[in-house]
């Protein structure tokens, strides 16, 4: 799954405490962090201050930006803390929606073991199956779908079909917030 390009306009969903925020910075020109907690999405927008990256508050299965906002998106161990699995598929039919033709979404999360669900104890747990998440990600609109499962985690990429079969849409400088 190397190399993949996610353009200069990045799309983070769920960065927590912003971990792989500060390493996404420098390797794209603009990034858009979505946090769903409102604690966390304050204390990263005023440590993401002065920097590439724009913090907003909200929730991803019912993204604010306008369609075909981004070049890439990422979700990195995140997709368990979303409430059920229906709210999993919207979010990645959210995502489908602001990505551009052509652009990719990447990510990865947690397998399932008895220490993550200790862990997990008092937190929303909704394990992904990587055996019917390609399904899942054709199903919100994606193409290209690849997903490598390891010992304790897997990985994703996916992609937007590209503009020989969606309308086109122009993008613009900055991801605009929808009205």
């Amino acid at each position: 799954m190397g190399g993949i390009d996610l353009g200069e306009e990045l799309l983070e969903v769920g960065p927590g405490p912003g971990l792989t925020t500060d390493i996404l910075r420098h390797q794209f020109q603009r990034v858009t962090s979505l946090e769903i907690d409102p604690r966390l999405a304050t204390a990263l927008r005023h440590r993401m201050q002065a920097t590439n990256v724009r913090v907003l508050e909200g929730d991803a299965s019912s993204l604010p930006f306008r369609d075909g906002s981004f070049s890439g998106a990422v979700a990195f161990t995140m997709l368990h803390h979303v409430s059920s699995a229906a709210m999993q598929d919207r979010l990645l039919a959210e995502v489908c929606r602001v990505l551009r033709p052509g652009g990719t979404f990447v990510g990865s999360d947690s397998l399932w073991s008895r220490m993550f669900e200790i862990f997990h104890w008092f937190d929303t747990m909704v394990v992904v199956d990587p055996n019917t998440l390609g399904d899942r990600l054709k199903a919100a609109g994606f193409n290209e779908v690849s997903i490598e499962v390891g010992e304790r985690a897997f990985r994703f990429a996916a992609r937007r079909p590209a503009m020989s079969s969606l309308k086109s849409i122009s993008p613009s400088p900055e991801p605009e917030v929808a009205d």
